[in-house]
């Protein structure tokens, strides 16, 4: 046992008066932060170990889940909280994961109802105050993940200043189009992986601590063009159309179509698969974990469906269908 396993298991045992404590692990995120499931008098609990050596800060968590809880949405409450060690005990919300679920495509149509519609009353009813801005500097820092970690950390693909220079300037006009849209609170990673069914208040929503303000569109890209699950095109316009609707019901949007709506999800889609292309090579070289090399092929294939629809876009285009990928399936095959 660890040292930080250990600490862990006195302060539960102080806090729940039992001499004996059985931590399970749940699969660990892309993080350094751990999670594991207790059983305490036929109640289970969701223990997260967030360790601020590794940079982690469990801060944000409880604040976020404050604003969640406030909007009467289905988070996990905290129930106790040692801050000094970066642990805390939270209420669970199950092992039914959507990615799962979704498997049954039958189900597809309620589970995205269900998210759609908790995203609205995020969006809508949680003031995003006090958060980060997902301005100008983080957005370009994460498509800039791409270039550093994706090709030439990854694939060995030297990027040189003049086409740099032209990444950059398709890379601005991402920015542009995020910056000009309705900014909200977004949950940053609201996805099949974050999202729990539950028989109640569906969905349970994690991982949800990198809460920022920011364009309206990205939570609703993050979800309908999942980095982990594939949906037909006319499918997720089905979706999207629904969440139009809402969100104009709503107030959210105001003197919007769904035109422009589409296109700021677009853009806003292709700069998250940039991000998320990244950050998967960067698990794989930096982190040794090998789990989310499989899921940069879906996240390039958006990137090219969706560039080839903007001929402003063609120069991402070209390099991503033409020697991105070509240069990724063979790197695999090897």
């Amino acid at each position: 046992m660890s040292e930080r396993i250990e600490r862990l298991t006195q302060w539960l045992q102080q806090h729940f008066e039992l001499q004996t404590i059985h931590l399970i692990p749940i699969v660990n995120d892309a993080s350094f932060r751990r999670y594991f499931r207790i059983e305490v008098a036929e109640t289970t609990y969701i223990v997260a170990d967030v360790p601020a050596h590794h940079g982690e800060n469990c801060q944000p968590f409880i604040d976020v889940a404050t604003r969640l809880g406030r909007a009467q949405l289905n988070a996990p409450n905290v129930i106790a909280i040692e801050q000094e060690q970066g642990f805390l005990i939270l209420t669970d919300l199950g092992n039914h994961l959507y990615l799962k679920a979704l498997q049954d495509k039958t189900q597809a149509d309620s589970l995205y109802s269900d998210a759609i519609q908790a995203l609205i009353v995020m969006q809508s009813q949680i003031d995003p105050i006090g958060l980060p801005h997902y301005d100008h500097q983080l957005l370009l820092n994460e498509m800039h993940l791409f270039t550093h970690w994706l090709l030439e950390r990854h694939l060995n693909v030297p990027v040189h200043p003049a086409a740099q220079e032209d990444l950059d300037r398709c890379f601005n006009l991402l920015i542009e189009s995020a910056l000009s849209q309705p900014q909200v609170f977004v949950h940053r990673d609201y996805h099949s992986r974050n999202l729990m069914v539950t028989p109640t208040q569906n969905p349970g929503i994690l991982d949800f601590q990198d809460a920022v303000k920011g364009a309206i569109t990205y939570d609703l890209v993050s979800l309908l063009r999942d980095c982990y699950i594939n949906w037909q095109p006319e499918q997720i316009a089905t979706w999207l159309h629904q969440y139009y609707q809402q969100a104009m019901a709503t107030g959210l949007l105001k003197d919007v179509t769904e035109a422009q709506l589409t296109r700021w999800f677009d853009w806003m889609g292709i700069q998250r698969h940039l991000k998320a292309s990244g950050i998967f090579a960067r698990l794989y070289r930096r982190d040794n974990k090998d789990g989310y090399l499989k899921d940069i092929p879906r996240t390039l294939n958006y990137i090219v469906e969706v560039t080839e629809k903007y001929p402003e876009l063609d120069t991402l285009h070209q390099v991503v269908s033409k020697h991105v990928i070509p240069v990724f399936m063979q790197k695999m095959v090897n």
